[in-house]
């Protein structure tokens, strides 16, 4: 009888050992040691993530934006801008702090003059005014045709993460931006198809 409560007690210990040390896993707080640590955590695919989803999610947002300041835009379409914009934000603000712990850098000037490439999905100038100037009616479909562009490049920024990232955090979030917007698309395209 008292076998099952020392060997329990003894479980519930060795259990409590086990997270207690991989709650707090980081080594003494020494300035060296610390930001050694934390720059370790992530390699240049994970940066390179970072640094090019923060204006890409940024973008998302201003097209969100665009769109929601039309009047007598289609609730759908609102609806859809309005989860966009919720989801981007913190997760800007996230890579952001991210980019800090890393001890990276982040210029959005030099970021805005970068050649991402045709994988990405952004937006020219052209293409953010085009959807400005368009009355509600053709924002929606401006907006969702080129919100489906720029959601593609965002998966395939983040199959890059997977592949080459070792930072798990960011590879979590790579996960989640191919899962979320990989939806997304999927309803756009069925929206598109409505109008």
């Amino acid at each position: 009888m008292k076998k099952f409560p020392l060997a329990f007690g003894t479980g519930v210990l060795g259990l409590t050992l086990v997270l207690t040390g991989c709650a707090d896993a980081s080594p003494p707080a020494t300035e060296a040691t610390s930001s050694e640590a934390v720059a370790s955590t992530a390699n240049e695919a994970d940066e390179m993530f970072v640094m090019m989803m923060i204006p890409h999610h940024e973008q998302a947002i201003e097209m969100s934006e665009i769109v929601l300041a039309k009047d007598g835009l289609d609730p759908q379409i609102s609806e859809l801008a309005q989860r966009i914009k919720d989801a981007q934000g913190p997760e800007i603000e996230q890579m952001m702090e991210w980019l800090e712990a890393w001890g990276v850098e982040y210029d959005p000037d030099g970021m805005s003059g970068m050649d991402h490439g045709s994988m990405d999905g952004m937006m020219s100038d052209d293409d953010m005014a085009a959807l400005e100037d368009a009355d509600a009616s053709s924002a929606s479909r401006l907006f969702l045709e080129q919100m489906v562009m720029h959601h593609e490049g965002a998966v395939d920024m983040a199959k890059v993460e997977l592949d080459q990232g070792q930072n798990q955090e960011v590879l979590d979030l790579a996960q989640q931006v191919i899962d979320d917007q990989t939806a997304e698309i999927s309803e756009m395209k069925d929206l598109l198809n409505e109008l």
